[in-house]
């Protein structure tokens, strides 16, 4: 019979002892409470980082081609898309889905208002499941293949400033020479939460864009590319550039948004801190906890020196109650947060303001990888505080503590 192991057993079952139960339960709870509070934060920042990062994507794709050029204006600098080079794009195995677009610098006008926004010519290749998400209202352009559609779709955040609604006709100028304006139908609302986006961007029908700038239908402004999941961005881009035409150019939407991703990784160096302290914590209050329960059973420590047991059988006795009473938090701290995650994944009974949090709800992503890695470490950690008070045993000395009592 393994004695240390036997001991162990019927020391957890002992009710003899209020302030034992009360010590275990509060040793327990306290494993409960900091690994729930580690796994939802790996969950929610997660869910965070996946929500702003698809937002970015679903509207401007992982990589853009465009023409090399040293100016900024929107109308001189386009590409023809039937060139060997961007009709074989399908060709490379991370390319999942490729879309034209062309901008246009214009102005709306209401009979109050007038805002200055970018037009974001899109056609029939346009990704509109991806984009659904971010549709709240109306529907999507409808395209035709004899003109140009005259419908738009405008962000939340600009039809609220021009007090515009879904079916209103709207007035966009165009900067140009000479001026043009168009009379254009707003068939539906988006939002993003991305300032940068929200606050400026109008879709509208490429060949719209085109008829202006006297494109014809293989010109467009540039081309963007969704990678497939799996694939690294920064190696598609050097695959990429290696084989570019001369006068194009490839880069990562991620770098024209370097201050949003910037902030996305520092906020998980914050959370990675954040589980430092929370196993600091979690460590002391079971060292703590352990202790007491060392000083409390003294009497029964010098019984056991005094029929032979010997010290590392006794470690062992206090190490097994205290692996139980940390296996026992884990399960009950892994029940909360999936609980709790399911339940806000599922009701978003947690809400954001989306003017700060780029969205309305408390994100949940299921990353079952860092649960099992934060329970491992969790017990590994703690399992190896543990050994700090059980040194107290060694310092017992037999005499003494049969007096203790």
């Amino acid at each position: 019979m393994n004695f240390p192991y036997f001991i162990s057993g019927r020391l957890s079952k002992d009710v003899n002892s209020s302030f034992t139960s009360i010590i275990s339960k509060l040793a327990v709870v306290s494993i409960t409470l900091s690994l729930s509070a580690m796994i939802l934060a790996y969950f929610i920042l997660g869910g965070f980082q996946k929500t702003v990062r698809d937002k970015i994507y679903n509207f401007k794709g992982h990589l853009e081609i465009t023409k090399y050029t040293l100016g900024s204006s929107f109308d001189d600098n386009f590409i023809r898309v039937d060139t060997d080079f961007i009709e074989g794009l399908h060709h490379y195995e991370f390319v999942d889905h490729t879309q034209s677009f062309a901008y246009k610098a214009g102005m709306l006008k209401t009979q109050e208002e007038v805002e200055g926004v970018g037009l974001k010519g899109v056609s029939h290749d346009f990704d509109t499941l991806r984009f659904k998400e971010n549709m709240v209202e109306g529907r999507f352009i409808a395209f035709t293949d004899s003109a140009y559609s005259k419908e738009v779709v405008l962000s939340r955040r600009i039809a609220n400033k021009l007090r515009l609604h879904v079916g209103d006709k709207v007035t966009v100028y165009f900067v140009q020479n000479p001026p043009k304006f168009r009379r254009l139908e707003i068939v539906g609302l988006y939002e993003t939460g991305l300032e940068e986006i929200d606050k400026s961007m109008v879709l509208a029908d490429i060949d719209l864009i085109r008829r202006l700038n006297n494109w014809d239908d293989t010109q467009v402004g540039g081309v963007e590319i969704f990678v497939k999941d799996g694939y690294d961005m920064d190696q598609a881009e050097e695959t990429m550039y290696a084989d570019l035409d001369s006068y194009l150019y490839v880069d990562k939407v991620k770098e024209k948004y370097m201050q949003i991703f910037d902030w996305l990784d520092l906020l998980s160096q914050n959370v990675s801190v954040f589980l430092i302290l929370i196993l600091v914590v979690a460590c002391f209050n079971m060292v703590s906890i352990l202790l007491i329960l060392i000083m409390e059973r003294t009497y029964m420590i010098g019984v056991f020196q005094a029929i032979g047991a010997t010290r590392q059988q006794i470690k062992r006795v206090f190490l097994y109650n205290g692996m139980r009473l940390v296996l026992q938090g884990l399960l009950f701290g892994n029940g909360a947060a999936l609980l709790f995650a399911f339940v806000q994944d599922r009701f978003h009974l947690i809400p954001l303001d989306p003017v700060n949090y780029y969205m309305s709800f408390v994100p949940i992503q299921w990353n079952f990888e860092a649960l099992i890695y934060l329970n491992a470490l969790t017990f590994v950690i703690v399992l190896l505080a543990l050994r700090i008070p059980l040194m107290v045993i060694t310092k017992v000395n037999p005499v003494t503590a049969l007096k203790f009592d």
